[in-house]
């Protein structure tokens, strides 16, 4: 019988299969890196590109705050503006409210009522005097309440009172004075009604 030697021949093939592994293991080594520092670039590139992307609606918002105080500016001079004309508007409808005020007085105040005094206070008006008895200060307050420039008169007091040796009774009233609408708020809601 032949004997044959296999021992060389197999360590040969054990030294290069741990060269093709060394081999491979250097391969697969490289080739990660390689995948790494593509995936750590395309990252980084993806990471800049978001950073630009920010700062560019940073500064677009920055704009935008700027409009915006803009406009809150604008607004709050606006509402000024309309303000000043709301009050200049209601100046002008009631400038001739003290005129109509004394000749409406004039017209209800009946005989033997002296008015001493006349405040107002807005919408309010105090009137404060004497008479000549009680019924006549209830006819003043009928008067006033009947009046289409006046409304809602109440009676603050009344109390008697010695002027001139003459037994007279002094009073004090308030009422509410009817506030005039103008000519197109007066027909926009005679609009409505129809």
């Amino acid at each position: 019988m032949i004997r044959v030697n296999l021992l060389p021949h197999r360590e040969a093939t054990r030294r290069a299969r741990r060269q093709q592994f060394y081999a491979l293991i250097g391969l697969v080594s490289i080739l990660a890196g390689v995948i790494w520092f593509l995936g750590f670039t395309i990252i980084n590139r993806q990471i800049d590109a978001q950073n630009d992307k920010n700062e560019f609606l940073k500064k677009e918002l920055a704009v935008l705050d700027k409009d915006i105080a803009e406009i809150r500016r604008l607004k709050e001079q606006t509402e000024a503006l309309l303000a000043r004309k709301r009050v200049i508007e209601a100046l002008q409808a009631n400038r001739t409210e003290t005129v109509h005020l004394f000749n409406e007085l004039a017209k209800q105040v009946p005989e033997g009522i002296y008015v001493r005094s006349l405040v107002q206070t807005g919408p309010k008006l105090v009137l404060s005097g004497v008479a000549q008895s009680n019924a006549r200060i209830t006819t003043l307050m009928n008067n006033l309440d009947d009046s289409p420039l006046l409304e809602n008169s109440t009676l603050i007091e009344t109390k008697a009172e010695v002027i001139n040796n003459r037994r007279l009774n002094g009073f004090s009233i308030t009422t509410q004075i009817t506030r005039q609408t103008t000519d197109a708020g007066a027909a926009s809601k005679s609009g409505r009604k129809q």
